[in-house]
């Protein structure tokens, strides 16, 4: 797992120039020069993300797995699964193929181009909400799990996790201040939040994995 966010984080921050996001209130001719100025990391990292995007299922698929440990059964365990590949469509791979068609074409019509720079900047933050599910499934299991897989304070930080994936929703009406897609609040909170939230979930499957039984019976 920290090898794959790793690796998200550097092609979303360095090489695609997602994180942060660029401006909203910007010019049609300003979305194009965006493009132009960074064609090659868009491509080298957009198209690496496609090759490890997998990873993300075998990420979700070790948190699932010890969810199904959990005395809760196995429908929350499936939930935040089913959920989380659902978000990742519109949440990551969607402003990949926006990027990637607006370089293919550079002399394409500036308005399309601006077309795919507003899809693929708003489905990536404002789509956050498809995750919701996923964390509420995963907060709920903690919360009533009797086998304490996970603590249950973890509950409470990834109930932090739903209120900034809500929090994100204003981008659509935004396109400046706190509540447009590169704001203090929409992005830039729900980000710290995450990175809080994934640095303890990574320690504590760590944990988990570690403190599991030899002799524990398999899942079915």
């Amino acid at each position: 797992m920290p090898a794959f966010y790793t690796a998200f984080g550097v092609i979303f921050f360095a090489l695609a120039r997602v994180m942060p996001p660029p401006r909203p209130d910007v010019t049609a001719t300003q979305m194009v020069d965006f493009f132009h100025a960074h064609a090659t990391t868009i491509r080298i990292g957009f198209a690496a993300l496609v090759l490890i995007v997998g990873g993300a299922g075998v990420a979700n698929g070790i948190v699932a797995y010890h969810m199904k440990r959990m005395t809760v059964g196995s429908v929350l365990s499936y939930t935040y699964l089913g959920a989380m590949g659902i978000g990742a469509l519109p949440g990551c791979l969607l402003v990949a193929f926006c990027f990637l068609t607006a370089v293919y074409r550079p002399d394409r019509d500036p308005q399309l181009q601006a077309l795919l720079y507003d899809l693929g900047l708003l489905s990536y933050v404002g789509s956050l909400g498809c995750f919701s599910a996923a964390y509420f499934a995963f907060a709920v299991a903690i919360l009533y799990d009797r086998n304490e897989i996970f603590p249950k304070w973890l509950a409470y930080v990834t109930v932090w996790q739903i209120v900034t994936e809500i929090m994100a929703v204003p981008v659509f009406a935004c396109k400046a201040g706190p509540f447009a897609w590169n704001g203090s609040i929409s992005f830039w909170m729900g980000t710290v939040v995450f990175g809080c939230w994934l640095m303890c979930v990574i320690a504590f499957l760590k944990k988990a994995t570690e403190r599991q039984p030899l002799d524990e019976a398999p899942l079915e």
